[in-house]
């Protein structure tokens, strides 16, 4: 039985490879530098305003979700393990220039969040609980007329965030704890499963009130253990940057015979940013539709900062750890977190090999009930109306939290990212098409300098007219 599964995981493991290399990075790349050239920058035009549209991010009306929680819940679900192990993946497969490739990743996949959480607020539908919902399958339903392509992406989307993810985390979280102090794996489970059904048992805005405290928190601590292992070895600072522009090109590993070269980092980096930050899979939308703002331009530019935050600063926190602290040797067989915590332990002592696996858990944790708000937006759209389809989405959850905490997973793995490939396609697909109604909020949102509130009938900026928008005059200038 052993080998069926070793041969299908194998065979799959291939397949990802072809359709990721082939497929999926050439389409996410374009349609970040197609997003950048027709938004004209925006990342980098409108930077300093995505501070003070956060600063603003906060306000909201009772029992609604606010931009900046809306944001937190974006966050937890991008800042996971990927930031830590995912990025020494990287580092270790195509050298220090794959670090580069993030950041290059990171940039243009900005634009990216941008349309794609713009076009989640502009077609949301008001829920039952006073919040909304939107995302790939709203706008796909509503924007491009097909009801059926917008339940492909859903199931492809409960799959990967609401069972596949699922396991994954609370498996890191249990092997980290019993490799670390040889705790059961059925006690973690145990402990993680009851936290995970508390937390999501309250539905999203529950998951919204504990990320909008954790995912900024366990953010800030990385990247102030990553700034005193910099502070203990400034002497690395330009060597470290002298070989993440040299590496990123091959020029080092060419001469050297080592691991990397130009492919290895262009590939490596590349796939770890992409999985790091979302940008273009269609997962933060879900997050970004139920947002209350008074302009859908106002949320995009805060998921836009999301992908800045989670790459540019966490996942480089991370390589800076790694590259500084002067452990890592190309060529070397150590992958993962355990390059990542031995680094950070090497330059600061031993007294932090406890605070990095408790990050590691509250970084799986916080992906947990992240991954679950995509789920919920996605199970409603397939059954609107009906709570006991929350409930069943909530067992499976708590069932899968456990489940992945005793088990092995590689297939489970494999095959949540040929389920993400294809939600990926749809989405990235979808908001190419519908990218002209996101350009028009941008035009509008810049039309009053940011300050004025959106109005979708009669928009001269925009394409057409959405039915049952929401966005009305009636409405306008309030929350929603």
């Amino acid at each position: 039985m052993n080998n069926i599964w070793d041969s299908l995981n194998a065979n799959f493991s291939w397949f990802n490879d072809v359709i990721y290399t082939w497929i999926l990075i050439p389409l996410l790349i374009g349609a970040g530098l197609y997003f950048t050239v027709r938004s004209k920058g925006l990342q980098f035009r409108l930077f300093r305003k995505m501070f003070k549209v956060i600063g603003r991010s906060r306000e909201k009306e009772k029992g609604q979700i606010s931009s900046f929680q809306a944001f937190a819940i974006g966050l937890a679900a991008r800042v996971g393990t990927g930031n830590i192990a995912g990025v020494a993946v990287a580092i270790t497969l195509g050298g220090a220039g794959a670090v580069f490739w993030m950041w290059v990743v990171a940039i243009l996949g900005m634009a990216t969040a941008f349309i794609e959480a713009a076009l989640a607020q502009l077609f949301k539908v008001p829920w039952r609980d006073g919040t909304f919902r939107g995302g790939p399958a709203y706008y796909i339903w509503k924007g491009l007329g097909s009801w059926g392509w917008g339940a492909a992406f859903a199931v492809a989307l409960l799959f990967t965030y609401g069972i596949a993810f699922e396991l994954v985390q609370s498996n890191t979280i249990s092997n980290t704890l019993y490799d670390a102090y040889n705790f059961p794996t059925w006690a973690t489970g145990l402990v993680v499963t009851v936290l995970t059904g508390l937390v999501i048992l309250g539905g999203l805005k529950s998951v919204a009130r504990v990320t909008e405290i954790v995912a900024p928190a366990m953010a800030l601590v990385y990247i102030a253990i990553s700034l005193a292992v910099i502070a203990t070895h400034l002497d690395h600072i330009i060597p470290v940057f002298t070989e993440i522009f040299e590496s990123a090109f091959g020029i080092n590993e060419a001469f050297a015979g080592t691991a990397g070269g130009f492919t290895a980092a262009l590939m490596n980096g590349v796939k770890r940013g992409l999985y790091s930050n979302e940008a273009g899979m269609g997962s933060a939308p879900n997050a970004a539709s139920t947002a209350t703002t008074i302009h859908p331009a106002r949320q995009a530019l805060i998921q836009s900062m999301g992908v800045f935050v989670d790459t540019m600063l966490v996942c480089s926190a991370t390589a800076f750890i790694i590259l500084t602290s002067g452990i890592y040797v190309p060529g070397q067989d150590v992958e993962g977190a355990t390059l990542t915590t031995s680094a950070a332990v090497s330059a600061l002592g031993g007294w932090l090999e406890p605070v990095m696996i408790i990050l590691v858990f509250v970084f799986c944790f916080s992906s947990l009930i992240g991954n679950y708000a995509y789920a919920e937006v996605n199970m409603d759209y397939l059954f609107p109306g009906k709570k006991s389809a929350d409930v069943v989405l909530r067992v499976i959850v708590v069932a899968a939290t456990f489940i992945g905490a005793i088990a092995k997973l590689g297939l489970v793995w494999t095959l949540a990212d040929t389920s993400m490939f294809f939600m990926a396609v749809i989405n990235l697909v979808a908001i190419i098409l519908l990218g002209k109604w996101a350009f028009g909020v941008l035009r509008d949102f810049e039309s009053t300098d940011g300050e004025g509130a959106f109005v979708a009938v009669e928009n001269q900026y925009l394409p057409g007219e959405i039915p049952d928008t929401i966005w009305t005059k009636e409405t306008a200038g309030q929350e929603h």
